[in-house]
């Protein structure tokens, strides 16, 4: 039971919620960008939340399946297919064994997810089976998959009650909360109180535009410059997904999933967690606004997210018993 790449793309690569525990030694958590679109994609495949899932960009992998599984594919819109046929995103999916998985365009979004049910057979490396494409450990023998690559899949444990090349079960997840339009909500960092009042208006009022040389270690953001009242050395701290870093520039780099245990630079902000997935799917050359609220808001909003996506899972448990068969 496997899928076999047919032909790779730009980064075909495994992660799960990430690595966590290690930054004292120097191993960041990497882990998914998108955590909420893992978790969506998931709950559709009937899987645990922290299922490890193959995260694509496009142009993203062409993917052969060797046996029947049951899919998810949730975050950004590939405009997927399989054989002839169109697929949704964010709708389970049996496929029969023999189908082919493509994703045609970038519609919208950066990063796709693919969960199958009962996960891939991968490689765990402190408690993790996201890979460290630095260390060259995890998930599927440390690397990004490539052109004829196979990846075992674990043993299901229903089939389809109706016997077809593939099915889309009538039902989708409710994705728009997390990928709404607006501002960027932050919660003011340690030395915020150290920019000058210039720069405070321009970080809260002017536009940033995410620029080319963005990756999963960190978005660097392009806009006027910025500056503290006075320049002092900084003892390197921990940083973690969200940071906003003031870099000697003036411009800001946001810190994403690959980013470093430690930083010496100015931690002004950092993103809230409930706004992570939706900025995760940003490309360069988007334009962002923030806005500052409150600790308490930023905790109310991470509840909120976890409640829908336990809705979805609840949800997905039972409509799924009118469609499977367990063996």
């Amino acid at each position: 039971m496997s899928i076999r790449i047919i032909k790779h793309g730009i980064q075909d690569v495994f992660y799960d919620s990430g690595r966590f525990g290690h930054q004292h030694i120097g191993i960041n958590p990497g882990g998914v960008m998108d955590h909420f679109a893992m978790q969506v994609a998931n709950a559709l495949a009937l899987n645990h939340p922290n299922e490890a899932v193959l995260e694509m960009h496009f142009p993203a992998a062409e993917i052969l399946f060797e046996t029947d599984a049951l899919i998810a594919i949730a975050g950004a819109d590939f405009s997927p297919g399989i054989n002839q046929g169109t697929i949704t995103n964010h709708q389970p999916i049996m496929v029969k064994a023999g189908a082919v998985l493509k994703f045609n365009k970038p519609v919208q979004g950066a990063r796709a997810y693919l969960a199958v049910h009962d996960g891939f057979q991968l490689t765990k490396w402190l408690g993790s089976y996201s890979t460290n494409l630095l260390c060259k450990t995890g998930g599927h023998n440390g690397k990004a998959l490539f052109t004829n690559d196979v990846v075992g899949l674990k043993s299901p444990h229903f089939q389809l009650k109706r016997n077809e090349g593939f099915k889309t079960l009538p039902f989708a997840a409710n994705v728009k909360e997390a990928y709404k339009d607006g501002s960027i909500r932050l919660m003011a960092g340690r030395h915020y109180d150290e920019l000058t009042e210039e720069s405070k208006r321009s970080f809260e009022n002017n536009e940033f535009e995410i620029t080319g040389d963005s990756n999963r270690m960190g978005y660097r953001l392009q806009s006027g410059p910025m500056f503290c009242k006075e320049e002092r050395s900084l003892l390197s701290t921990a940083v973690t997904m969200g940071t906003i870093q003031l870099l000697p520039n003036g411009q800001l780099i946001m810190l994403m999933a690959d980013h470093q245990t430690i930083g010496g630079y100015p931690m002004i902000a950092h993103v809230v967690s409930a706004d992570l997935p939706g900025l995760a799917q940003h490309v360069p050359g988007k334009k962002i606004r923030f806005s500052m609220i409150s600790l308490h808001d930023a905790q109310q909003a991470f509840v909120n997210q976890q409640q829908h996506i336990r809705f979805i899972q609840n949800a997905c448990n039972l409509r799924m018993n009118q469609y499977l068969v367990h063996v």
